[in-house]
């Protein structure tokens, strides 16, 4: 992944006017899709109905649902293994002697796993907002919110879907598939069956998404069988960082290594789209400013590989920091957030996932 010259991105070509149908600089000139990254996580607690509502009323094309199983095997939507920051499950007495440590993807992490607990028990706990400090408005929903079950949120989707009139998509990300299988609850059969088990998940927009290049090939093979006409996605961590499942064989290759030519070439074999961080589209330096863009996009779509990149964020804090203000680091800064997509989009981005789809959307529509 080389870097680009100043000259060959910035400032980069004119977006379509919305409404022009004039065609966008992605692999196949449509309009970039806007996923909703745990759903409108900017406004409510992560991985709740309530965010995924948000998220649908906001505009977002795809609401995207993090998939961890219980003890019972049951898939349920959060992002990590380890509950305690996002669940109240460290207020529950009854589940103190749960708390422990575990080694994930090389990571030793002391908590509470989802893998400790029945279905049944999960039910018992309530959402709780994972960066309180940074968005204080939505620590005020804790505790409103249940964590919902996989077949729960294909549900709520369906039912928006027919309520709205439009189908809306749903990206699940398999995470940490060789550690959960190293505990006797391998995920890819779960998911492909639970996704196949409900009619709207056969016949909406559905895109698959893991960091982990076994878990996709896998898929791969079983797809057809699950009556599933999915994309898929190989999410793509720091240039320096190894994959779990490559990691678990003793291997050392990165996902840098995975983002060169040849490579990409490669994971179009299983995938139809890459899923880099925005900083691999347009590093940063110590201070967060951005640096020059690197050709991952370009190198992308001439291996014919869609790119939907991670996370827009509208936060001062997540932002380069060119586009910062002077409101502090905590402080909501929507029209930095625009700049920053509008920048990526330019570049040819084929769909990015932001905790506010509201702001996505004004960026897809040319708004300030």
């Amino acid at each position: 992944m080389s870097a680009a010259r100043a000259g060959e991105v910035s400032p980069g070509p004119v977006l379509p006017a919305a409404g022009s149908g004039e065609r966008w600089p992605t692999l196949d000139g449509a309009r970039p899709l806007l996923l909703a990254h745990r759903g409108a996580s900017a406004l409510r607690p992560e991985h709740t109905l309530a965010a995924y509502a948000k998220a649908i009323a906001d505009g977002a094309d795809y609401i995207e649902p993090d998939l961890v199983p219980t003890k019972d095997g049951a898939l349920i939507v959060r992002h990590d293994p380890d509950i305690s920051q996002t669940t109240d499950v460290s207020a529950h007495p009854e589940f103190a002697s749960r708390k422990r440590t575990m080694v994930v993807d090389g990571q030793r992490i002391t908590g509470w796993f989802s893998t400790d607990f029945t279905l049944a028990e999960i039910k018992t706990l309530r959402a709780r907002e994972r960066l309180p400090k940074v968005r204080p408005l939505n620590a005020r929903y804790d505790g409103q919110f249940d964590i919902p079950a996989l077949q729960e949120v294909i549900d709520f989707v369906a039912a928006e879907s027919a309520a709205r009139g439009r189908m809306i998509g749903i990206i699940p990300e398999i995470k940490h598939p060789t550690f959960f299988a190293g505990l006797g609850l391998p995920m890819e059969d779960r998911v492909l069956a639970a996704l196949g088990a409900h009619f709207y998940t056969r016949t909406a927009p559905l895109e698959i998404q893991c960091f982990e290049a076994g878990c996709l090939r896998t898929l791969r093979g079983r797809l057809a069988g699950a009556g599933l006409r999915a994309r898929l996605m190989f999410l793509m961590g720091g240039p320096g960082e190894v994959p779990g499942d490559v990691q678990a064989r003793g291997g050392r290759t990165t996902y840098g290594d995975l983002m060169k030519p040849e490579a990409l070439r490669e994971i179009r074999r299983y995938a139809e789209v890459i899923g880099p961080a925005n900083t691999s589209l347009i590093p940063r330096d110590a201070a967060g400013r951005w640096l020059e863009p690197t050709t991952l996009i370009r190198d992308a779509h001439a291996a014919g590989l869609l790119v939907h990149s991670y996370t827009c964020r509208p936060e001062n804090v997540f932002l380069p920091a060119q586009l910062r203000s002077d409101a502090g680091p905590d402080a909501r800064n929507e029209a930095g957030s625009v700049a920053e997509i509008r920048r990526y989009l330019a570049m040819g981005l084929d769909g990015f996932f932001t905790d506010d789809p509201a702001v996505g959307l004004r960026a897809l529509q040319g708004a300030g």
